[in-house]
């Protein structure tokens, strides 16, 4: 079973866990989004000892790519680089939407159920009305790509008269000018856990990203959290 050191420093909290296969070995998590890069290499060295490992034994490592703040998404991406350069791993990288969405899914599935007109929109707050967002199906394909939009009480009118839709994430309160009855907001986060279950999906079907050229998935030319 692979061993994957998982890294998400994309949003508000940042994460560290390390998984076998589909158990979470290990996790470490702070909800204080000013000290990403003080918390990531203690917290990684702290879930590697919990764990019994060391890191030369993982099978690569996984990052949240973006969208979210540019100071984060650059600490988590330097420092999965810099751990796959030294240990020659693959590196993972999954787009924090995505993540955020299969969050919100696997949340309904196991409370109220997830219907096959249920569409699940994840959102990052981007400041003002504006949200970096996408919308997914139940099993996470992608209806709307990755963008930053400006939202109004018309937003995703077309999908809301025939679809219920899950607006989650620190963007979602936005979402609330959206005055309509299909209209579900959901309060879960997702976390380095979720991750860690993409993750495995991507290691098995060997989808890694090109360690050299890599980037953050920014979306717009910057953005930070105040």
């Amino acid at each position: 079973m692979a061993l994957l050191l998982n890294i998400d420093t994309a949003t508000e909290q940042a994460g560290v866990c390390l998984s076998r296969g589909e158990e979470i070995l290990a996790f470490e998590q702070t909800a204080d989004p000013k000290n990403h890069a003080s918390f990531l290499h203690p917290a990684i060295q702290r879930v590697m000892q919990t764990a019994g490992y060391s890191l030369a034994a993982i099978n690569a490592v996984a990052v949240t790519g973006g969208p979210g703040s540019y100071t984060g998404l650059r600490v988590g991406l330097s420092a999965a680089k810099g751990l796959c350069y030294a240990l020659n791993k693959p590196l993972i990288m999954v787009n924090t939407l995505h993540v955020m969405a299969f969050a919100a899914i696997t949340c309904r599935k196991q409370t109220a159920g997830a219907e096959d007109d249920m569409l699940f929109c994840p959102m990052i707050d981007a400041r003002r009305m504006e949200v970096f967002t996408a919308m997914y199906t139940p099993g996470l394909k992608v209806i709307i790509p990755p963008a930053a939009m400006v939202l109004g009480e018309a937003s995703f009118s077309e999908e809301l008269e025939k679809n219920h839709i899950v607006f989650s994430g620190s963007g979602s309160a936005k979402a609330k000018v959206i005055n309509h009855s299909n209209a579900v907001f959901s309060q879960v986060s997702y976390s380095a856990k979720h991750l860690a279950a993409l993750a495995l999906m991507a290691y098995n079907t060997s989808q890694f990203a090109n360690l050299a050229w890599c980037e953050p998935f920014y979306l717009k030319e910057f953005y930070k959290k105040a």
